[in-house]
């Protein structure tokens, strides 16, 4: 029993750390990449890939050979990674970055802060389920596998909701490090007892040893189960957060799914009933496939999110449960299933997380995991039945005949369109309800930008940036006549530059390569302005840092529309670069169009502690010109422009929330601001 709760709490511990350091350390590294969601998708793929090292080392460190110059280095690691994990604490700074390969920069980033940590952290439940089993040779206890995945789904759950909205970034850090040296001493008490034990024999592990070993079928599908249940849930998070909606935490749910299936199957398998949930799987992939097959079909938010966290749920629960199945019943196989289980979830995140963005120009990950889970459930029933095997090699073959019309549809009325690691971009051009050519940028469900090529609207600025809207009202008013000088955080089409007079100088900053040539060739926004354009490549903030002050009468900051708010862009100390840019009287206006977060009191905040006013300009749809509701916030400390007429009657103060603490570089939450 003292075994039992020595090696439960070490492997609760490791569980619930390792969970707990992911969204700290990705969260570090956003501000140098735009706050692009694919921050977190990479860094997702460095989990498992690191999870895998961690099981690789687990499965040489239980090898009962030479034990005790193994538990030698395994406790000399245990102290290396301890001091590691301070000196990352710590550290002061925030990550910077000048490369064009943004994947392997990540990779090299969290290998260097948190890799060594992480690697032992992950190597804790089949090292000590591994130890365990030769203490007690009666059983293996697969139940600490999933204590684990219950501490992590706890870390999940406590993390957005009670870490991040009342702790610095720094101090997360600090914290973290010091329940990490408590695990440190956890892991070395137990690795020093069994080096106290490891000079005598190698105790005989009775009964499981004498079973038989697993079957090269089983172990494949130890790889392929995993596999899937992986891509299921780097493809599902993608798509709900690009296509269904874009809300920030959204990503929870997927993964919070994902670890409650695993919890299940290794704890309560035994109350699943698996044919039932064959066929469930079975209906769920065909509706979802028909919805895919309607690309350009909107569904209901609520219903498509609870449609796809269903059916991922479902995928995954049947995964994770015939993997259970197959487990093996002799110790020596137990650090190859956890081997080959840990394997599976990185080639799964690495196929839909890196492979998929740079072979195809379209997202069809949802589709190819479909796919994927459909052609693994033929190799699972193939010796069950005829009935079984015709099921699942119909839906397979179904399911490919889906991607075929998925890339059909993508392809209709889509005049370009390009994926990378910033989006997922799509051109289309139709024709609206007068006969006239619309051509529209998006990403996902997010429009970009549009543009309606009639004789009258052609350069008349659309969507959020009409006349009337905040930013159309700033660049009107802010200096009478004379020339203007504006900076452009977020390209898109272009649409701003339809305000360009002669003189006017106009300076973009877009962080994705792929959007200025769309914009320059596929919209005419840019060529027709008789503005002086200049262009700068890389994320805004970091290339305003490095430029000696523009004096520009209206910083425009356009990215807060998509599912990844860029945080960054909202601190203290972006504010002071902001302001360094600005001429006397110049103007912020932050574009916060968004249906599920209200960032107005967050730059009330900032605007506060910056000693300017904060104003904010609703302006209202109108399908004929192709103008959208929109939100601004104009930033000044000119008051001869706020009471202008036209701006004061246009907006209204600023409201503060009771409770909300103005952001920093080392400390931000939306928690709050969520609708």
């Amino acid at each position: 029993m003292t075994n039992r709760l020595l090696y439960g709490s070490a492997v609760f511990l490791a569980a619930f750390l390792l969970f707990l350091v992911e969204p700290i350390a990705a969260k570090q590294l956003l501000p140098a990449f735009g706050g692009s969601a694919a921050v977190w998708l990479t860094c997702l793929v460095f989990f498992q890939t690191a999870l895998l090292a961690g099981y690789a080392y687990a499965h040489w460190l239980a090898r009962p050979s030479r034990q005790r110059e193994r538990l030698a280095l395994y406790i000399a690691l245990l102290l290396c990674a301890a001091l590691s994990a301070l000196v990352w604490s710590f550290r002061q700074g925030s990550f910077r970055y000048t490369s064009s390969h943004p994947f392997a920069v990540i990779f090299l980033a969290l290998l260097l802060s948190i890799g060594l940590p992480f690697l032992l952290l992950a190597s804790t439940s089949p090292l000590l389920q591994a130890w365990l089993a030769r203490l007690e040779p009666d059983r293996i206890p697969y139940r600490l596998f999933a204590l684990s995945n219950l501490a992590s789904l706890l870390a999940l759950a406590l993390y957005p909701t009670l870490i991040e909205p009342h702790l610095t970034l720094r101090l997360q850090r600090i914290l973290w490090s010091c329940g990490f040296v408590c695990f440190v001493t956890l892991a070395a008490t137990i690795a020093s007892s069994k080096r106290d034990k490891a000079a005598g024999p190698i105790p005989n592990d009775g009964g499981i040893e004498d079973a038989l070993p697993a079957s090269l079928r089983s172990k494949c599908l130890w790889l392929l189960l995993p596999m899937v249940a992986s891509m299921q849930l780097c493809a599902v998070t993608s798509y709900l957060t690009a296509n269904i909606a874009a809300i920030p935490l959204l990503w929870i749910l997927p993964l919070a799914a994902y670890l409650i299936t695993l919890i299940v199957a290794f704890e309560y398998a035994r109350f699943v009933p698996r044919p039932v949930l064959t066929r469930l799987l079975a209906v769920m992939l065909a509706g979802l496939a028909y919805m895919l097959a309607k690309a350009d079909v909107s569904l209901p938010v609520a219903i498509g999110i609870a449609f796809f966290l269903i059916e991922m749920f479902l995928a995954c629960l049947y995964c994770h449960v015939e993997a259970y199945a197959l487990r093996p019943r002799a110790t020596r196989d137990l650090t190859v299933f956890y081997l080959m289980f840990a394997a599976g979830g990185a080639i799964g995140s690495f196929l839909i997380g890196i492979a998929s963005p740079l072979i195809f120009s379209s997202n069809y990950d949802v589709a190819i995991s479909f796919f994927a889970t459909a052609l693994v459930a033929v190799l699972v029933v193939w010796p069950a039945s005829w009935s079984e095997r015709a099921l699942w090699s119909a839906g397979a073959a179904m399911l490919l005949y889906v991607l075929v019309l998925l890339h059909a549809a993508y392809q209709r009325d889509t005049m370009f369109s390009i994926r990378n690691f910033y989006a997922s971009l799509r051109v289309k051009q139709a024709y609206d309800r007068n006969q006239h050519w619309i051509r529209t940028l998006s990403n996902g469900t997010i429009q970009h930008g549009t543009q309606i090529f009639s004789p009258a609207l052609m350069k008349t600025p659309t969507t959020y940036y009409a006349e009337d809207s905040g930013v159309g009202l700033a660049l009107r008013y802010c200096c009478g006549d004379r020339a203007r000088n504006v900076g452009i955080v977020g390209l898109g089409a272009g649409t701003i530059a339809a305000y360009g007079r002669t003189e006017d100088r106009m300076r973009f900053y877009e962080i994705n390569p792929a959007v200025e040539p769309i914009a320059q060739h596929l919209f005419t926004y840019l060529r027709d302005s008789p503005a002086q354009i200049s262009f700068v490549d890389g994320d805004a903030r970091a290339s305003l840092a490095q430029e000696p002050a523009e004096h520009f009468d209206i910083l425009v900051i356009d990215a807060f529309t998509g599912d990844a708010i860029p945080l960054h862009l909202l601190t203290t100390q972006a504010m002071a670069i902001y302001r360094r840019h600005l001429a006397p009287g110049g103007v912020l206006a932050f574009h916060i169009s968004n249906q599920h977060v209200d960032l107005g009191p967050a730059i009330y905040l900032l605007a506060q502690a910056a000693g300017m006013q904060a104003r904010t300009v609703h302006s209202l749809a109108d399908d004929p010109r192709g103008e959208f509701n929109a939100t601004w916030v104009l930033v000044t400390n000119n008051d001869a422009f706020l009471t202008l007429p036209a701006i004061a009657d246009h907006s209204h103060q600023t409201e503060p929330r009771a409770g909300l603490r103005v952001w920093t570089d080392d400390y931000s939450s939306l928690l709050a601001l969520l609708h």
